[in-house]
């Protein structure tokens, strides 16, 4: 059976459409926003929280529950039962088989009604007439029953209750395998539906049934899918072509509709699985071993050496003695050879060019190691930043806000603004994470791409980490003071300037990423239509932390005025008018 196969995401397109039977409710979004904006970051224009939350995330997927999904279940097996006339019970089985999409089973029914029937299982007709009145044999157990206590399926074929009840039990315990389900009778195709299974089935496997239809609507639906978080029973219906695979659930987890991994926009699902891959794979313990250690020459046992000097004893029950540069033994080694710190006959083979090929692999895992272990650092750090960010928001949210409004002297609806930086900083140190993922495998010849890459992601990290100092340890001072600040409002610009610079860095960061860098052109130098908006505005400063081997660059005190005529702040980065001389963002003068 080829249908699986068969079915493409031109279905699920096309069923998205059906506003009428999956309009649902709170969570439902409309598409029409993917379009303004590929990457949506936080508005500090925004007045109202629930503005806020809507504007932050795509709107392109529903959230579903139970009752959601049940709602929609139904809903579609009524949609296919009024419309081929046909029982709910085998609208509900031609659904299953069809993985849930209406527009197939539409198309299948109308084009060959006869095959359909046939190949799902739902007979016109029973193969074997069951007479009333009189006693038969179950096909089973092949005892004798009166009619009463024997069921039939679609085909007629006879067995006993307590047939049925083992046949069914042990169906639906081996797995979701019993939702096309079966007659018995090693002949017979015909379906068993769930009105038989509510019938003779026992509760707890009606129970375990109705669980496993419930899945089958998400897991056999290519446009709904679980969310990944541990013990989260929410599914998630995605729009698809609607833009942005990044989705976030009710119970506030963000990931990948498209991978199930976590959120990684703007690196795409490829470059996240080698990535994952790479960071639980045995290759990069062997690129250590071979980088930093060297076999024994008699047991072949990686050895480390980490200091002293170069006469090195394996450990028992070789106990080997040799030198760690030649691998000589040592009992040939003494003065005459440099001693226990340097090695004539090493010193001498490799001049002869003995140990080259030996040295070039053990210099280049090195090399490897160290670049990996570059990435790697930088990307786990940002996670765990990003932990302790969403900590700090949570703190801030439940603890920090309340007791600031009673200190300032201001309700909590006017300290909006640092809620939004914080939920601007958890979002940038994902993005940020991400980029070094991305970093490690921009190949590297493309030297203009990578100094291009290097820049947008050492811009937005610098305004990042300027964000995040001012929101946590500025902040510190105003949760500190004994009553209102005079400088309260002043901090209030600086924090919603600093949020609202830092979103266009990365705005421009995801923007060029997910374009391919191509902004470079083929000589390795920046597009002349690159305008200095998308480029954030910001100064052209070396930053640290960016890919590895960049440099800090500066050309003289004309280099933070770009093209359009406008020069950026040395303290907020924010592009002001050439006329200028006091940044209108944080007031300090040029």
């Amino acid at each position: 059976m080829d249908s699986e196969d068969e079915f493409d995401m031109q279905d699920a397109a096309a069923e998205s459409a059906d506003d009428d039977f999956y309009s649902g409710g709170d969570d439902v979004f409309d598409s029409d926003d993917a379009d303004v904006a590929d990457y949506e970051f936080i508005d500090n224009d925004s007045d109202d929280s629930d503005d806020l939350i809507s504007h932050r995330y795509q709107q392109n997927y529903t959230v579903l529950g139970e009752a959601d999904i049940r709602q929609r279940q139904e809903d579609d097996v009524m949609r296919i039962s009024t419309v081929l006339s046909i029982s709910k019970v085998s609208a509900s089985i031609l659904l299953r088989y069809y993985n849930w999409s209406v527009s197939k089973v539409h198309d299948e029914w109308f084009a060959d009604e006869e095959k359909v029937r046939k190949v799902v299982g739902l007979l016109e007709k029973p193969v074997v007439e069951f007479p009333d009145g009189r006693e038969m044999t179950c096909g089973i157990c092949f005892e004798t029953y009166p009619c009463d206590r024997l069921h039939v399926a679609a085909c007629g074929h006879p067995f006993c209750s307590t047939c049925w009840q083992g046949y069914i039990s042990t169906a639906i315990n081996d797995g979701p395998g019993c939702l096309m389900l079966r007659c018995p009778d090693p002949s017979c195709s015909a379906a068993v539906g769930q009105d038989m299974i509510n019938e003779l089935a026992s509760d707890e496997d009606k129970e375990k049934y109705s669980r496993y239809f419930i899945r089958s609507y998400v897991e056999d639906n290519r446009k709904t899918k679980w969310c990944p978080a541990p013990g989260c029973d929410y599914a998630v219906d995605f729009i698809v072509g609607s833009g942005s695979y990044d989705v976030t659930c009710r119970c506030s987890y963000s990931f990948c509709w498209n991978c199930t991994e976590e959120a990684h926009r703007p690196v795409d699902c490829g470059t996240v699985a080698k990535w994952i891959l790479k960071n639980s794979a045995e290759s990069e313990n062997m690129n250590w071993i071979l980088a930093n250690s060297k076999p024994c020459p008699k047991c072949k046992r990686p050895i480390e050496k980490n200091q002293g000097c170069m006469h090195i004893t394996c450990t028992p029950p070789c106990q080997f003695e040799f030198c760690w540069l030649c691998l000589g033994a040592w009992s040939d080694h003494g003065e005459r050879t440099g001693g226990f710190y340097a090695c004539n006959r090493y010193e001498t083979a490799k001049q002869e060019g003995v140990y080259d090929e030996a040295e070039k692999r053990r210099e280049m895992a090195k090399n490897s190691l160290e670049r990996y272990t570059h990435y790697y650092e930088r990307w786990a750090t940002n996670q765990s930043s990003r932990q302790k960010a969403l900590a700090d928001l949570q703190q801030m949210q439940t603890v920090h806000l309340e007791k600031l409004s009673d200190i300032q002297c201001q309700p909590e609806s006017q300290l909006k603004f640092i809620t939004e930086a914080w939920l601007q900083i958890v979002e940038c140190r994902r993005v940020l994470k991400w980029t070094y993922a991305y970093g490690y495998y921009l190949p590297e010849h493309e030297h203009g791409k990578r100094i291009f890459f290097e820049y947008l992601q050492g811009e937005a990290e610098s305004g990042l980490e300027r964000l995040h100092q001012c929101a946590e340890k500025e902040l510190q001072t105003y949760l500190n003071s004994e009553g209102p600040s005079k400088d309260f409002n002043e901090f209030r610009t600086k924090l919603a300037g600093l949020t609202s610079v830092t979103r266009n860095y990365f705005e421009n960061l995801v923007r060029a990423l997910e374009n391919g860098l191509s902004d470079v052109d083929s000589h390795g130098a920046c597009s002349r239509t690159t305008s200095s908006k998308s480029l954030g505005g910001g100064s052209s400063r070396g930053r640290s932390g960016r890919g590895k081997g960049s440099t800090s660059r500066s050309s003289g005190p004309s280099r933070n005025i770009d093209d359009s005529g406008h020069w950026s702040c040395e303290h907020c980065t924010f592009a002001n008018i050439r006329s200028a001389t006091i940044c209108a963002m944080c007031q300090q003068r040029k």
